[in-house]
Formats: C-alpha cells, sequence, structure tokens
C-alpha cells in the first residue's frame, strides 16, 4: 500500500468527530509532516477558526489576508518562501467540488517538499473536506468549528437547508452568500445537479424571525418534493405554490425565481414567482434581465404558472440577488438600486464566483454606512462555461424570449 492509499484509507476510518486526529496521526507516519492544524472557514466567509481550539480572539485568522487567506482565496496550495529552513509550512485549501471549508496547514521537511508531494497532500486535504461532509450527519465538532457568533434559531435552520455555498462542475461554477450570516430570517438558495441539468432556485419568504425560516423551509421542501417525483418546472412551482396555500390559505407568501439549465445547450427555463431578480454579465455589459413577474407562491388557490425560455453563452455570468440587495439605501435615503448594481457587476467581473457574492456584500455594507443590515440579503453568481463539444458558441434565432430591460 503507498502512502498516499495509507492516509486516505485512515481518513475513511476515522471516527465522525475524529478527522484531524486521524489526519495528524496518518499524515506524521506517511509523510514526516508535523504541527497539522485545520482551520474553518465561518459561516461569513470572513475567517478562519482551529478546530478544537478555543475561539479565543487571537487564534482567529482572516479569511482574506496572511498565509492561511492566501491559500483559502486562491485555492491553490501556498508555501512561504523560507530560504534557508529546514521546515517548509504547507497551506492547503480544504475544498468540495468548489464550496470551501478551510486550510489544512502543515510542516514538511524541505527536502521532502517536492511538487509530486505538494499535489499528493493537495489531493488528501480534498479527501479530508469530503470526510468532512460526511461527517457532519454525526457530529457536531465541524458546525461548532464555523462559529464566530451564536446563529439565531431562525439562521440555524436556514443554514441546515442549504447545499452548500459554491459548487463547480466542467459547465459551470457557482458561488452563494446569507447576510447576516448569524441572523438570516427568509433568504435561501437550493440547487441539484443531474447528468443534463442543473435546477436552481432563489427563495425569499415573507416576515421575520422564525415564521420566515419556517415559511422558507416549507417552500424549499416542497419544491424539492416536486423535484424529485420528476415533475416539470412549471409543475414544481404548482406543487409548492399549493403546499403553501394549504398551510396557510393565502396569508403569506414566498417569492421564487426557479431555473432549469440543460448543460448541453445552454437552454434555460424559468419560473419568476417574485422578487429576486437575475442580471447578466456578457461581453463586459452587465444588464437586469427581464422575466414576465407572476404571483409568489402561496398566494392564492390553483394559481397556474407559465415557463418562460433563453439560453446562456460560454462567459455569460449571471447573478441573482434577493430584494435585501437592491432595496438597501444609504445613510441619506439613497435607494442602492440598478446603477450599483451594474457597477458591481463589472467591477467583480475577475473574481471567481465563490468570491462575488462576498465581495458585492461587502460593498453593500459601505453603501448602507453600517456593517448590518436591516433585512436579509442574498446574492448568487453563476459563471456558463458551457459542453467544449455542444457546439453552442453562437446564439441561435429567437433562442433568448427574456431581454434586458429591468423591472
Amino acid at each position: 500500500m503507498d502512502r498516499f492509499t495509507a492516509v486516505e484509507r485512515a481518513l475513511r476510518n476515522a471516527p465522525p468527530h475524529d478527522l484531524l486526529a486521524a489526519a495528524r496521526a496518518a499524515l506524521g507516519r506517511h509523510y514526516s509532516a508535523t504541527d497539522i492544524e485545520l482551520l474553518v472557514a465561518d459561516y461569513g466567509m470572513n475567517t478562519l477558526h482551529p478546530l478544537g481550539a478555543p475561539h479565543y480572539r487571537s487564534e482567529v485568522v482572516s479569511a482574506h489576508t496572511g498565509a492561511p487567506g492566501r491559500a483559502f482565496g486562491s485555492q491553490q496550495p501556498y508555501i512561504p518562501d523560507a530560504v534557508g529552513s529546514e521546515v517548509a509550512t504547507l497551506h492547503l485549501p480544504v475544498t468540495v467540488r468548489g464550496d470551501r471549508i478551510g486550510v489544512l496547514i502543515l510542516c514538511l521537511p524541505t527536502e521532502e517538499c517536492s511538487d509530486e508531494v505538494v499535489a499528493e497532500l493537495r489531493e488528501i486535504s480534498e479527501i479530508l473536506g469530503h470526510e468532512i461532509v460526511v461527517a457532519e450527519r454525526d457530529t457536531d465538532v465541524y458546525l461548532q468549528a464555523r462559529r464566530a457568533e451564536r446563529l439565531t434559531l431562525a439562521a440555524e435552520m436556514q443554514w441546515q437547508l442549504l447545499p452548500g455555498r459554491a459548487l463547480s462542475r466542467p459547465e459551470f461554477d457557482l458561488g452563494a452568500q446569507l447576510e447576516p450570516a448569524y441572523a438570516i430570517h427568509g433568504d435561501n438558495f437550493d440547487w441539484s445537479t443531474s447528468a443534463d441539468h442543473l435546477t436552481l432556485t432563489v427563495t425569499n419568504g415573507m416576515g421575520e424571525g422564525i415564521e420566515a425560516a419556517l415559511l422558507t423551509n416549507l417552500a424549499v421542501n416542497a419544491l424539492r418534493n416536486a423535484r424529485r417525483a420528476g415533475l416539470d418546472l412549471q409543475d414544481q412551482a404548482y406543487m409548492a405554490d399549493q403546499a403553501l396555500y394549504g398551510q396557510h390559505g393565502g396569508r403569506f407568501h414566498v417569492s421564487v425565481l426557479l431555473l432549469r439549465f440543460h448543460l448541453a445547450s445552454g437552454q434555460v427555463e424559468i419560473v419568476d414567482a417574485g422578487s429576486p431578480r437575475m442580471w447578466r454579465l456578457r461581453d463586459g455589459s452587465a444588464e437586469p434581465v427581464e422575466l414576465e413577474a407572476q404571483l409568489p407562491l402561496g398566494m392564492f388557490e390553483d394559481t397556474v404558472y407559465a415557463v418562460q425560455r433563453f439560453r446562456v453563452l460560454p462567459g455569460d455570468r449571471l447573478l441573482f440577488v434577493s430584494d435585501g440587495v437592491y432595496d438597501v439605501s444609504s445613510p441619506v435615503g439613497e435607494r442602492y438600486g440598478d446603477k450599483a448594481l451594474a457597477r458591481a457587476l463589472t467591477s467583480t467581473r475577475l473574481l471567481p464566483p465563490s468570491q462575488v457574492p462576498r465581495a458585492i456584500l461587502g460593498e453593500l455594507a459601505g453603501y448602507r454606512g453600517r456593517p448590518q443590515s436591516d433585512d436579509d440579503a442574498m446574492i448568487l453568481c453563476l459563471d456558463w462555461h458551457g459542453r467544449p463539444d455542444s457546439g453552442d458558441g453562437g446564439e441561435p434565432e429567437g433562442a433568448d424570449t427574456a431581454g434586458p430591460v429591468g423591472r
């Protein structure tokens, strides 16, 4: 058995709560690694927290600066220069299909730190990430380590509902974030992929606190139930609408943007049932995409929803935002609005989708003049690559039925 396989087996056989101890033992035995630590990103994606250590301020490091922040942000191994040193310190991103979990830090004898070894250790850090995701079903250790402060009960419910915060496939990359991270109420997002499709939902439940979280939870699970039953997009919206109306009789509603991407062609089906909005960045130009606005889910009995169709092209970037973004006001009462959103989308065009939401939310905080928002804010960014063999390099006549005109 080679050493890579030995470490992989040790991680897979480790108890859910004890992955770091297993990694320390296996990496020390097979790679002569020492001083092994795992830093876990907090819910706000602002800080990195040592796993298994008390959250003293001196132990928490920035997710954006320093050596750990550099590896976390670039998603590449980072080894600070240590000229003449006998020990090299490696910072390895811990990531699962594009979803950034944290950074694995370890020290190696300098003569052992070859490109081949670094590549092996980077793959081991990815395996560790996968094991953490699986282990979270059975232990709270990793979820507790992510907390820079206490979550509200509503926020706990919303974060447990999410599929992740990023996803990468050859056809696309996407990233999303909710704010305020530790007190979110009704905003949410969800996605599911298959061999041929990506289904994406952006949700905004009315109300505040537990009521909003319960409402969104019902809507998301109703949509999942319909999707997993094999229903088309139109019927998914109808079934979720009926579930909400049956529970609340029209007193509460949920705004949803529901999309289904055909991965081979870039064709997209959309049901616009409320306030979340979509923007498109194409060839350097940012524009809101006009959609046919329909009733939010749960308002009336037997609402019928219609599907719109348009097409994304390789190189397109789509941005989805909730009303907690475009309705933000400055200290003098000026609304954030379309111009600021277009500027933010253009200014972040060189960032990967996993970092775009955090960057725009940071700009939003500066605009309103305080770090915390009075309303939920949700941003999701999707970069479309397409399939190299799909031949979707041009815009077919009549394919885009959703035009670049804001509501």
